[in-house]
């Protein structure tokens, strides 16, 4: 499986830093790693190394936060492995690297041993609009109205209370408010009841859950303690409590354990991420190495440049300084709107400009610090004829697809009443709002003797998509749930947009055959898993020749040659909030560390745009620029305007000629050139 000539490579093209990393494999180890520095070249080389040396595949574990982090990862790493591809056509075996994200790690260990706390193999996972039916349920039991407390504020309360791995007896404890710690605490019961009743898992019990079977139960740590003695961790910055517990339990007494993160990425404290982990991680791990990759293979040394002199001014961080052997590179442009419709215009016309010089959409990336913002820049792309594409928009969102799903959930989970809830119409079968209380509360036999029939043929439809799922490859049982359920003739029969949702039903069957190759019923079980953990990265089309929208966390892990950073602006970016006195240090400067991450996705021109006056929620406010683009030194930032010259390529040459942008044809709705 592993060649000779990849253990001769195994070695080569690395800098000395990485080497380094690669050839420390016994003991704790922390690769702080500055974006665009190799940090998957170096862990996956490592991961190589180490089997090199005689470990079985078997006995590493790697995880990571998203799909295409440990997609990316298991590709190169099973590609060293001479499997070939990312491994998917062989399903997981245990003579390979388990690779994958902490919730799928998560799912793993509940789905082999959670029964031994009551979770059985049966249970589903709850997608966060489930979630929050729940909460709502929970809160009009506990007699909460509301309208006083808002039940997504609820929702993430509770949310960061799990993953500080808190109990519904420790949240007076650890919260201020007296009164909203009695609300917490009644909601926290009754959800919890709700979901064992259900036997369903939120997002947040997938980890929590998993912790609590290892600390409960001995025999089951040592097990997997055994079975992964080299344990790689990926943006160590992001973990939160209970990913830190999880990792500390399973790197045991070897502490074989290699984490790889930057302090200065570190943007998701309002998910519970803690900056501390990383920045205590020497305390935690006594004799731990630290190996710092510095050398950055992706951006011009003049966003470096810029990207250290915003950096700089935190404090709380592992403090390093990013170079590049890359060019010199342009300035960053610097472009002052008048409001929030110009400098979308802008926007627009700078990447038309680009996109004549020989840039492909899908090399252009604009980013904002809130959702709101993509609103008027979209319509600016429209109007430009400019294909765009926002992140987010998920394929496993839409109605329909949501429909099937919930078919094949509700076979496996007949008590799940989210899934029931969702199909018992689909077709329509008349049921209304009192008949399907009645049901889920397993009173049919009080239906009419007509409705009693119904019902009887809805769950017999159910028991058949669930015996089918016990011969059938996963590929095969979403066809026959198509066509059983009435779900295909009842779209076949409709308009035009009801064939796009047959077409996108009918997708679903397409992606379902990557997980044939699985044994038994084990193929649906990781396609569901799969399916519930899909993060917004994962809904980016590469085939798709597109500018991309995001915000800024969102584009975290990713890259593009240009870049746009719209709204600069003080109480836009840093936001207001964060320059709240009564916030603890990292969190003022994690806004800094946002906009960090921001200026290192570009690899060769950053744009940086404000408008002077701005409408928020129906206000109009002016605007004074943001604070952090006076940390950016002033030789590397170029003024634009509108009607400036634009270099559409290297030479600044179109077609022979020199262009200009004339501004914005409003009755065409077009960008002019001369």
């Amino acid at each position: 499986m592993y060649s000779a000539e990849t253990h001769k490579d195994l070695l080569l093209n690395l800098n000395p830093a990485q080497k380094a990393a690669v050839l420390a494999t016994d003991g704790p180890l922390l690769i702080v790693a500055g974006a665009g520095a190799g940090k998957t070249k170096t862990l996956t080389h490592r991961i190589g190394h180490i089997i090199e040396g005689g470990v079985p595949g078997g006995a590493i574990l790697a995880i990571t936060f998203t799909n295409k982090a440990a997609k990316e990862m298991r590709e190169r790493v099973f590609s060293l492995l001479g499997v070939g591809g990312d491994g998917s056509h062989i399903g997981y075996r245990r003579d390979l690297p388990f690779i994958g994200t902490f919730h799928g790690l998560g799912i793993s260990i509940l789905r082999e041993k959670g029964t031994a706390i009551g979770i059985p193999r049966s249970a589903s996972i709850l997608a966060q609009d489930e979630s929050l039916k729940l909460i709502k349920l929970s809160m009009l039991k506990a007699g909460i109205d509301p309208k006083q407390f808002e039940p997504r504020k609820i929702q993430g309360l509770i949310s960061r209370h799990k993953g500080n791995l808190g109990t519904p007896e420790t949240i007076e404890s650890t919260t201020n408010n007296r009164y909203l710690a009695q609300t917490l605490k009644r909601v926290f019961v009754l959800y919890e009841d709700a979901l064992r009743n259900a036997n369903v898992l939120d997002f947040d019990d997938l980890l929590e859950k998993t912790v609590k079977l290892l600390e409960s139960h001995e025999d089951i740590l040592r097990y997997y303690q055994t079975q992964w003695q080299y344990i790689h961790v990926d943006e160590y910055q992001d973990t939160n409590q209970v990913q830190y517990q999880l990792v500390k339990l399973l790197s045991g007494e070897k502490k074989n354990i290699c984490v790889v993160g930057d302090s200065d990425q570190n943007i998701y404290s309002w998910r519970g991420a803690s900056i501390a982990n990383i920045l205590n991680f020497e305390e935690d791990y006594p004799g731990a190495r630290v190996i710092l990759l510095e050398q950055n293979y992706r951006s011009t040394q003049n966003i470096l440049s810029a990207a250290n002199g915003v950096i700089a001014k935190n404090t709380m961080r592992k403090i390093k300084n990013l170079f590049t052997e890359n060019v010199k590179g342009e300035q960053l442009s610097l472009f002052a709107g008048y409001d929030e419709t110009d400098e979308a215009r802008f926007v627009a016309m700078r990447i038309a400009a680009l996109c004549s010089g020989g840039a492909h959409p899908s090399d252009i990336a604009v980013l904002y610090r809130t959702n709101f913002q993509s609103r008027v820049l979209e319509e600016a792309l429209l109007f430009a004829g400019i294909p765009y594409q926002v992140l987010g928009v998920r394929f496993y969102e839409r109605k329909e697809v949501k429909d099937v799903l919930a078919y094949l959930k509700a076979s496996q989970n007949p008590n799940s009443p989210f899934d029931l809830e969702r199909i018992i119409n689909i077709p329509a079968r008349g049921v209304g709002k009192v008949t399907l209380a009645k049901i889920l509360a397993g009173n049919t036999e009080k239906l009419p003797a007509a409705m009693r029939e119904k019902i009887a043929k809805f769950y017999a439809l159910l028991d058949r998509i669930k015996l089918a799922g016990t011969t059938m490859k996963p590929s095969q049982l979403i066809a026959y749930i198509i066509k059983e359920t009435g779900i295909e003739s009842m779209l076949a029969d409709g308009d035009e947009e009801d064939t796009e949702r047959l077409a996108n039903v009918r997708e679903l069957v397409s992606v379902a055959t990557r997980y044939d190759v699985f044994d038994g019923e084990e193929g649906i079980e990781q396609f569901l898993a799969d399916v519930a953990l899909e993060s917004d990265q994962d809904t980016m089309k590469g085939e798709t020749d597109a500018v991309r929208l995001m915000t800024i966390h969102a584009s975290k892990g990713l890259e593009f040659p240009n870049v746009f950073i719209t709204g600069m602006e003080q109480d836009l970016f840093p936001s207001r909030r964060s320059q709240d006195e009564s916030k603890d240090q990292s969190e003022r400067e994690e806004e800094r560390r946002l906009f960090y991450v921001a200026l290192t996705r570009a690899a060769n021109k950053v744009f940086l745009t404000y408008a002077s006056f701005r409408t928020i929620f129906g206000s109009r406010t002016v605007n004074i620029p943001s604070e952090f683009l006076n940390d950016i030194d002033a030789g590397l930032l170029m003024n634009e305007s509108r009607e400036g010259d634009v270099f559409v390529n290297e030479n600044g040459v179109k077609d022979g000629k020199r262009v200009s942008l004339l501004g914005w044809d409003d009755d065409n709705d077009d960008v002019v050139y001369i």
